[in-house]
């Protein structure tokens, strides 16, 4: 197993209850575990999802998760 701290923000909040947007949370996952993985768990659909940055730099929903990554998850963002 290893852990990841995750960050929630704008709207994602709805798809998890239990986690508040924007406060970090760390999850035990198995090693291995992708970005993909880690929003199938969390029980957010990629569909609403815009950005992923794992330590500060946008990563691919296969990008595999280390022990002690920074996961900050973004929904898309309108405005005018």
């Amino acid at each position: 197993m290893i852990t990841v701290e995750i960050r929630l923000y704008a709207d994602l909040g709805r798809h998890t209850p239990d986690l508040r947007v924007g406060e970090p949370r760390s999850v035990a996952v198995p090693a291995g575990t992708t970005v993909g993985d880690l929003l199938t768990k969390l029980g957010i659909l990629p569909e609403v999802v815009r950005l992923v940055f794992v330590n500060g730099a946008a990563r691919p929903l296969d990008w595999e998760l280390r022990d002690g990554d920074r996961v900050g998850i973004f929904p898309p963002i309108g405005g005018g």
